[in-house]
């Protein structure tokens, strides 16, 4: 019997957090945006940003929080939004997300929480990718920068324009769903389905805060369908080269040895060419983690904190 079948039959134990965060409303380009924080501003040693990934939120980081605590012994300011759309920031009807409001979002959200300071920059998946934007665009705002798998996207060319944009379109005909689910035993359940390093105390944890009980007595994503939609402006890696040139802060970048890119993009985007966009950030680390997969910061929470502690100093 694999763990998430066994969850409802015997319900384990809940995830107790080490430290607790804090829920924030912070008023970002017209959205109420949600974020969590734990501790204070510190005059010395700069707020750490975490920004998550697709489908996920800011809480999803509560156990690296903890990891980095019991590892430093000091309690950093950390600060964790849940980017629009997704947790507790709801954003207005839209088509479609896109990389350049999540950028606008940031730096924002970095504005109000942490003015005129250069900050330490988490970003894991999505947010790794959007994270590794804004270091180039931005320099002077980040410090450090760890990237947990944000590989980026396949290359596109030109050619694949009209198609992509008839594709939205179609999208667009069709309404997106969410499945929702009878209860936060089976909101764990689908976690232990998705991760199955995940263990059912995290996921018991995790569930609240991944999903919602609304007024049909459901449990339902903390996401907008609209997410499942393609954009339908092209990925243009040689724009996004040119930004990470321009990044100035040192880069840590972190992934898991069982984590299979095939399985998103079968042969259209190889390590290879990966490896080769990585080859022009000007200041870069690399640090594998095992065994562990997509979800480092689920996966390997307290490995994670040691080596970035040792990364931010």
């Amino acid at each position: 019997m694999t763990a998430a079948s066994s969850f409802a039959s015997s319900p384990p134990a809940v995830y107790t957090p080490r430290r607790h965060g804090v829920s924030r409303r912070v008023p970002v380009r017209g959205l109420d945006y949600h974020v969590t924080v734990w501790g204070e501003p510190d005059p010395v040693r700069p707020p750490l940003v975490l920004v998550h990934g697709w489908m996920d939120v800011g809480a999803s980081f509560q156990f690296v929080v903890d990891a980095l605590h019991e590892v430093e012994g000091v309690e950093r300011h950390v600060i964790a939004p849940d980017w629009r759309g997704y947790g507790g920031t709801v954003s207005p009807p839209v088509d479609s997300y896109w990389f350049p409001d999540y950028l606008g979002d940031l730096d924002a959200l970095l504005d109000a929480l942490a003015p005129a300071r250069a900050v330490d920059l988490v970003g894991h998946s999505m947010g790794g990718n959007v994270a590794m934007l804004y270091a180039g665009v931005r320099p002077q705002r980040v410090r450090r920068l760890v990237n947990l798998e944000g590989f980026g996207m396949p290359a596109t060319t030109p050619a694949q324009a009209p198609g992509r944009y008839a594709k939205w379109l179609d999208e667009l005909k069709t309404p997106v769903e969410l499945r929702s689910y009878d209860d936060l035993a089976a909101v764990a359940a689908r976690l232990l389905k998705n991760n199955p390093r995940l263990t059912p105390d995290k996921a018991a944890w995790l569930a609240p805060h991944w999903a919602e009980r609304r007024t049909d007595g459901r449990w339902h994503l903390r996401a907008d369908p609209a997410h499942k939609r393609i954009n339908p402006i092209l990925y243009r890696v040689d724009e996004v080269l040119e930004v990470w040139r321009r990044i100035e802060a040192p880069v840590l970048w972190v992934d898991g040895d069982l984590t299979d890119t095939t399985a998103w993009w079968g042969h259209r985007y190889p390590r290879d060419e990966f490896e080769a966009r990585l080859a022009v950030v000007p200041t870069l680390e690399r640090h594998r983690l095992s065994p562990c997969g997509h979800m480092l910061h689920h996966d390997q929470p307290l490995a994670l904190a040691r080596r970035l502690a040792q990364f931010l100093g």
